[in-house]
């Protein structure tokens, strides 16, 4: 199974702010969608993502004021991304090596998607809940 898989049933809508957006707005946009991260757009694609920890870290590092700089200051980057072909299980391994809980989804320098810890977690608990069905029925049948 692959990323694919994910937002065709997520979907592939994309909040994102742009390089030089005030990370007060980037946090109202973070609190209005209710999401965790947002990719940040520059003329060349995606330069960073900015997450609700890249918040707590600038604010508790400069203060307030913090709030008043551009995202791209204190975003995350450069962006690891995947693409929709991306396995599901490389995907949980990349997010769990690195300690991060979004990935923008990338296909020919677009994006197509972002998926969280959390999506990729349901996936696999459902798979693996659907295979235990299907070999308890086997083994009933059998």
């Amino acid at each position: 199974m692959t990323i694919a898989t994910i937002l065709s049933s997520k979907g592939n809508e994309v909040a994102t702010v742009r390089a030089g957006t005030p990370v007060k707005d980037a946090v109202g946009l973070l609190a209005e969608k209710r999401i965790g991260a947002v990719p940040v757009l520059d003329e060349g694609g995606i330069c960073g993502i900015f997450s609700e920890r890249d918040l707590v870290r600038c604010v508790s590092d400069h203060g307030p004021d913090a709030l008043d700089w551009p995202v791209d200051r204190v975003m995350s980057s450069p962006a690891v991304t995947v693409e929709p072909g991306t396995p599901i299980l490389a995907a949980l391994s990349t997010m769990t090596q690195r300690r991060m809980r979004h990935l923008p989804v990338v296909e020919s320098g677009e994006i197509r998607g972002i998926v969280s810890i959390g999506d990729l977690v349901k996936h696999r608990i459902e798979r693996i809940e659907a295979e235990a069905d299907a070999l308890r029925t086997y083994i009933q049948t059998a």
